[in-house]
């Protein structure tokens, strides 16, 4: 299993957008194959900073959903709301 983190930030009057965009497609992601998990979670300090938390059964898996027409329309999306580059990595427990 793989655990994948993407830090977003938005601009502040965009969030809204981004939380409707999350919403609209979190059922979907969840329903891909090899996703175990997914939470959003927000920045205590700065409200307009998200970060998505998942994981999967593989990287495999991972690789599979991003290259999927589902994220990549999601994905154009988001990133038009975005303030700056998105952080993304993949870890494991150790």
């Amino acid at each position: 299993m793989i655990i994948r983190i993407v830090r977003m930030t938005f601009s502040p009057e965009k969030t809204t957008m981004f939380l409707d965009i999350f919403n609209q497609s979190k059922n979907e992601i969840l329903g891909m194959k090899g996703c175990l998990y997914l939470e959003l979670w927000r920045d205590l300090h700065e409200q307009n900073v998200f970060v998505t938390h998942s994981h999967w059964d593989s990287e495999e898996a991972l690789n599979d959903y991003r290259k999927s027409e589902y994220f990549g329309k999601v994905w154009k999306q988001t990133k038009t709301l975005f303030t700056e580059k998105a952080l993304a990595f993949s870890v494991e427990r150790v």
